[in-house]
């Protein structure tokens, strides 16, 4: 049973999210203030966390990036404003998808699914390697040069269906399909922030990840 761990600080919203969480099966863990949210973290196996931005003691920003900096696990972001500033911020510290409030419950779920199924339905020991940089999808471990790389899930996402499409050119909107699904209600600069964002974890190797003028990317191996 998938631990799923709910943090918003208005009572109301999180029995409501929490309800639905456990009608379809999830294990939950509640926190109404960023501190909590840290504590239940840290103590327990979570496998998804659904955190609201504007939280007592420590925000969740703050939330975010501490969890973000030991855990690839999925975050999805609740927030009341629709400024795309946070949004781009959200995904800057690692968060994989976001809700504007109001929104409906029954979309949260379907994101909670689709992130879940991703996160855990991959075939053990499935190796891709290219040009130094190896990704085991059973342990959903990435590493560049043999150094372990702290990708989000979206990050991960993003890079296996590049390198599993070597030298073709992977359109935004297949992209947005793939990781996301069709539910998908951010824009085009969303995906090139988590490709920014992907690019500077690799390092050098980010230079692999080509970006095709109107049309998308494409993964090439470094030439020497």
């Amino acid at each position: 049973m998938n631990k799923i761990l709910v943090v918003e600080d208005e009572d109301i919203l999180r029995e409501v999210i929490m309800d639905y969480l456990i009608e379809d099966g999830y294990q939950v863990l509640e926190a109404a203030d960023g501190e909590k949210a840290l504590e239940l973290f840290q103590s327990n196996s979570v496998d998804l966390v659904i955190l609201d931005i504007v939280l007592p003691k420590v925000d969740g920003w703050s939330v975010c990036r501490r969890i973000r900096k030991n855990s690839s696990i999925p975050i999805i972001i609740l927030t009341a404003r629709s400024d795309e500033d946070d949004s781009l911020l959200g995904y800057e510290l690692g968060a994989d998808d976001y809700l504007i409030k109001p929104y409906s419950p029954r979309v949260l779920m379907a994101k909670v699914k689709r992130f879940l199924e991703k996160y855990s339905g991959i075939v053990d020991g499935m190796l891709i390697s290219v040009g130094g940089i190896v990704i085991n999808m059973g342990s959903r471990l990435v590493t560049v040069d043999g150094i372990t790389m702290n990708l989000t899930h979206t990050e991960f996402e993003i890079l296996s269906y590049l390198m599993q499409n070597k030298g073709i050119v992977i359109t935004r909107e297949q992209l947005i399909a793939k990781v996301w699904g069709y539910d998908f209600y951010g824009d085009e600069k969303t995906v090139n922030s988590h490709i920014r964002n992907l690019r500077a974890k690799l390092g050098s190797k980010g230079s692999c990840i080509v970006t095709v003028i109107r049309s998308g990317y494409k993964f090439e191996e470094e030439q020497l």
